[in-house]
């Protein structure tokens, strides 16, 4: 949250861009690097970047927070990308995860878990619509409200809503009925 003292980014965007970059660019990343892997992210988030300057000019004033602009444009970032992200899925899934022999009695229940469920969502996410995927990673992921998706990603918020749901729906039914926001949207905030 921004404190009164602090410029919004709309000053930021047109005097001290690299303020903005500072402010944001650890979200952008974060987001960037669940989507793609860190040395990707690395690369587009210096990317994102370029393109918002470009497009300052294109940042609409009325808007106080910049995060669901930069965000729509490392989305669309991604697209570029998803062929790229659909064969990390598909390898994430077929490699096995090396066994930790350090963790803790309290951690093998949910280690376990988290195992049982990795190929299945994994696959899962991969079958999804790229709208969907799309939706369900800003607002699980990166925490993002329904309008900042939106504005993210340049449409309606019913259709955030409804992609929403698809994604839930399909999940659930990858999952065998289990509620995605207990299961899956957890593994995916910690994948």
């Amino acid at each position: 949250m921004q404190h009164s003292t602090e410029p919004d980014d709309v000053a930021l965007i047109r005097g001290d861009f690299a303020a903005l970059f500072d402010r944001h660019a650890a979200h952008i990343h974060r987001y960037l690097a669940r989507r793609l892997g860190d040395q990707q992210a690395d690369d587009l988030v210096a990317e994102t970047f370029l393109v918002a300057f470009r497009r300052r000019g294109t940042f609409r004033a009325g808007q106080r927070d910049a995060r669901p602009w930069l965000y729509g444009i490392a989305t669309h970032l991604v697209a570029q990308h998803r062929r790229a992200e659909l064969r990390r899925l598909r390898l994430h899934r077929a490699v096995p995860r090396e066994p930790d022999t350090t963790c803790h009695a309290d951690r093998v229940a949910a280690d376990v878990t988290a195992a049982a469920l990795r190929d299945v969502l994994t696959s899962a996410l991969a079958d999804l619509g790229d709208g969907d995927r799309d939706v369900l990673l800003l607002v699980v992921q990166e925490e993002l409200t329904y309008e900042q998706v939106a504005a993210a990603l340049a449409i309606p918020v019913g259709t955030v809503r409804s992609r929403l749901h698809r994604a839930r729906t399909q999940l659930r039914a990858a999952l065998g009925g289990s509620n995605p926001l207990n299961t899956a949207e957890e593994g995916i905030r910690h994948g």
